[in-house]
């Protein structure tokens, strides 16, 4: 990756940010943000559309971006963060400032404000598998007669699989095929705050009428929608209003309508109520061609070793997977030729991730071992830190990468309360994204247990 290209560094800093927090939060807030320019004082700028998306970044996102960058080079002192209203949010083209700072032209991460969607997710860049051939089929389907085949469309699967890709390719397809008709994509996150918003600006009559005017509506991650009552209310009225005039609907989650917890049986109802189909884990072919695909977009041809090596290291997740990819591409433009395999092996040693039928005491040992420290230690009643330290990371492996209860680690360590596993867990996690020297050792420790 050239740093001093914007268009590179932004995507590399997506990437990153894909792979750290959830896809809702992913969608909501770094779909309308790009890098406005790179400052020559080592100031990286990046473009948001209001106020609150500033105050957002600034309160929950400045630290790990601001740690991605710096893994990438030191020389980038600080993020500044600038509000760019609608109407210039399109990114310019290449032109140097006056004060040299490069313009940066992302065009393929320009997120058309009337829409919502994304025109990198389309059927061209979707590879189909048996994993998903029939959520595709499906898809197909739904453009041949929206709003009366598969109505609503219901697309569930674990996170990673792909959902986001198919339904939104659905919402570029229908505009390209039915120019007229208007398409809106977004997650239920973001719906449940337009609600908010609205009630709150005495707006809610304008909001009815900005969602029913649609012709095809595409909801993402329907499932946090739970506990949201009064949103729930609402979406069960705009389902009705679509549906009774042959409007499409779409929604995707994370399981299937009937397992999504504290919502009311009415609204399940209908979200079940046309075709519900799950993308399971991607195939071993499928993912060779995930693998191939992504580097030969990027202009980088990977040998069939390569390839299946990379598409073999990590089942189940498409966005994981594509992850590691990114990682190679990285290292090929670094050093200007595609990596061996035993570049490619240790480049990903990050993503590797332990064995599930590994106890307990295997990972104590290990851990132990890394720090050099006596394995009885970890559970002895000592505050000693060079104990504390370690114990606490052998915690967290064991919640995050095993998911383990928090009352069966503690039992398991020396009979500590589950509340003390507990901070224990959520301490590694806020020091993880602040200090990249535990993220590297968490990450070694990972290999030792493969």
């Amino acid at each position: 990756m050239d740093k001093s290209n914007p268009r590179e560094l932004w995507e590399y800093v997506l990437t990153q940010v894909e792979l750290s927090i959830s896809a809702a939060n992913f969608n909501t807030w770094f779909r309308n943000s790009f890098i406005v320019k790179v400052g020559e004082d080592g100031v990286l700028y990046i473009g948001v559309p209001s106020q609150f998306f500033k105050d957002w970044y600034l309160k929950k996102f400045h630290t790990l971006l601001l740690k991605i960058v710096r893994d990438i080079s030191y020389e980038f002192r600080n993020i500044e963060y600038l509000i760019v209203k609608d109407e210039h949010r399109k990114p310019p083209k290449e032109v140097r400032s006056t004060r040299g700072a490069l313009e940066l032209p992302l065009d393929e991460f320009y997120i058309n404000k009337s829409d919502n969607l994304n025109p990198r997710y389309t059927f061209d860049t979707f590879v189909i598998g048996s994993f998903n051939n029939l959520a595709y089929a499906a898809a197909q389907a739904v453009l041949e007669r929206p709003g009366i085949t598969y109505n609503p469309l219901f697309i569930y699967g674990d996170t990673g699989r792909g959902k986001t890709h198919l339904i939104q390719a659905i919402g570029n397809q229908f505009k390209k095929q039915y120019s007229g008709r208007k398409v809106f994509y977004l997650t239920s996150e973001k719906f449940v705050v337009d609600y908010t918003d609205s009630v709150q600006a005495g707006t809610a009559n304008r909001f009815k009428d900005k969602y029913r005017h649609y012709d095809l509506l595409i909801i993402d991650d329907i499932q946090f929608l739970s506990k949201k009552e009064r949103s729930e209310e609402e979406l069960f009225h705009l389902f009705n209003s679509l549906y009774d005039t042959n409007k499409q609907i779409i929604f995707s989650s994370d399981r299937a309508p009937l397992a999504i917890p504290d919502i009311t049986e009415r609204l399940k109802g209908r979200l079940a109520s046309g075709m519900t189909i799950d993308i399971g884990e991607p195939d071993p072919e499928s993912r060779m061609a995930i693998v191939r695909r992504k580097a030969a977009s990027q202009g980088v041809l990977l040998s069939d070793e390569v390839i299946e090596y990379v598409a073999t290291s990590m089942s189940g997740s498409i966005r994981e997977l594509e992850g590691m990819v990114n990682s190679i591409i990285c290292h090929t433009q670094v050093k200007g030729s595609a990596p061996d395999i035993a570049e490619v092996r240790q480049s990903l040693r990050s993503f590797t991730r332990p064995q599930k039928n590994i106890s307990v005491k295997n990972v104590v040992d290990k851990v132990a071992e890394f720090y050099g420290i006596d394995e009885e230690s970890i559970y002895e009643k000592t505050r000693r830190r060079e104990i504390v330290r370690p114990r606490q990371v052998i915690m967290y492996i064991l919640r995050e990468d095993f998911s383990i209860s928090y009352p069966t680690i503690g039992t398991k360590l020396g009979g500590r309360d589950h509340t003390t596993v507990i901070h224990s867990c959520e301490k590694i996690k806020r020091e993880l994204v602040v200090d990249s020297d535990l993220a590297k050792e968490i990450q070694n420790i990972r290999t030792l247990l493969v």
